[in-house]
């Protein structure tokens, strides 16, 4: 599954440009289509399970 950038965004309550930092250090996996720039959901769950330690 795939969330567009603002999706993943609201999704983590962050800006875009964080959005954006994160996709850069590799802790948001994406996939090109197009020109849309999609974030893998799977991703943003991992991001949040790490941050939560697992506890959501």
């Amino acid at each position: 599954m795939l969330s567009s950038i603002k999706s993943a965004s609201q999704a983590l309550g962050i800006g875009r440009t964080l959005t954006y930092s994160l996709i850069k250090q590799g802790r948001l996996d994406t996939v090109k289509i197009g020109s849309r720039t999609l974030v893998k959901v799977d991703s943003i769950k991992a991001l949040i399970d790490g941050a939560t330690g697992g506890a959501v």
